[in-house]
C-alpha cells in the first residue's frame, strides 16, 4: 500500500495537470470508441499497449476475460459484464467490443486442470469462488477446446459470431508456438464473441451491422498483439508486415 499511496503522490507532481486537462476535454462531449473485455492480471495494461487516452474506451476486467452468456442469468439476475454491455453500446451508442486474451494466464491455467472432475467437484468449487466463476462461466470454452483435442489440434474450430446463422472458422495456434494452455486461452477469447452476442439488448444492432465484436490476444513474454482475422481465420500478430492487410479487413468489414 506504501507503494501505491507514493505512486499517487508523482502522479500530483507529474501527469496530474495533463489528465485533468484531458478529462476537461471530454466532459461535455465524451466519444468513447470501444467496450474493452480483457483479464485483471496485473501484467495486462490494455490502455499502455493500445495506446489509447482519457475517454477513448471502457474497460472491464475479470478472471479469464469472461463475458457470460445471457442464458445464465434471469429476471433481474445479471453480472457486471451485461451491464457494461448496455452502458457502453446502449446508453452511449459505442460501435466495437473487444476481447482480449493474453498467454499465461492463470485463470486459463486453472480451467485447463478443471478438466479433472474431482478438481471441479461440486465439494472443490464451494470453497473456490474462482473454480466456481470458471465452471460456470468458462465451461463451454473448455468443452470446445476439449474437443478439438479430440480431433486434433491442426483441425478448425466453427463459432457462432454476431447472429446465430453467421459463423466463423478459426484455426487455433496452426504454428504450434504456444503452450497448451495458451491454445486453450485463444479459444476462450473466441467463445466470448457467441457470448456477447447471446444478450437481446445487442440482437438489433448486431443483425444490422452497426455494432462489430472483435478478438484480441496479448502474449505477455514477446509482447506482442494478435488480432484474430476472420479472412485468415487465424490470430495474426500485428507487426509492419500485417498493419495495412489488417486495416484494409477492419475498414472493409467493420466500419
Amino acid at each position: 500500500m506504501e507503494r501505491i499511496l507514493r505512486g499517487v503522490m508523482r502522479y500530483r507532481h507529474t501527469t496530474r495537470e495533463q489528465m485533468v486537462q484531458e478529462f476537461r476535454k471530454v466532459r461535455d462531449n465524451p466519444q468513447p470508441k470501444a467496450v474493452f473485455f480483457t483479464c485483471m492480471d496485473s501484467r495486462m495494461i490494455p490502455t499502455r499497449f493500445t495506446e489509447t487516452h482519457v475517454g477513448d474506451m471502457f474497460v472491464v476486467r475479470n478472471a479469464g476475460n469472461l463475458v457470460p452468456h445471457a442464458e445464465h442469468f434471469q429476471d433481474e439476475y445479471f453480472s457486471c459484464e451485461p451491464a457494461a454491455l448496455e452502458l457502453g453500446c446502449v446508453v452511449n451508442n459505442i460501435k466495437h467490443i473487444i476481447v482480449c486474451g493474453h498467454s499465461d494466464c492463470k485463470a486459463m491455467n486453472l480451467l485447463y486442470q478443471l478438466k479433472d472432475p474431482e478438481f471441479s467437484s461440486l465439494k472443490n468449487r464451494r470453497i473456490s469462488p474462482l473454480r466456481a466463476w470458471l465452471c460456470e462461466h468458462a465451461n463451454t470454452s473448455l468443452d470446445k477446446f476439449q474437443n478439438l483435442k479430440e480431433i486434433g489440434l491442426d483441425k478448425p474450430l466453427i463459432f457462432s459470431s454476431e447472429t446465430p446463422l453467421r459463423k466463423f472458422v478459426a484455426y487455433i495456434d496452426p504454428e504450434n508456438n504456444f503452450a497448451i494452455e495458451d491454445k486453450l486461452s485463444q479459444v476462450n477469447t473466441l467463445q466470448q464473441i457467441e457470448n456477447i452476442a447471446s444478450y437481446g439488448f445487442l440482437k438489433r444492432r448486431l443483425e444490422s451491422h452497426d455494432l462489430h465484436i472483435h478478438a484480441l490476444w496479448f502474449d505477455i513474454y514477446t509482447g506482442d498483439i494478435y488480432f484474430f482475422s476472420r479472412n485468415s481465420k487465424r490470430f495474426i500478430a500485428i507487426d509492419e508486415s500485417s498493419i495495412e492487410r489488417l486495416l484494409d479487413e477492419v475498414r472493409r468489414y467493420y466500419s
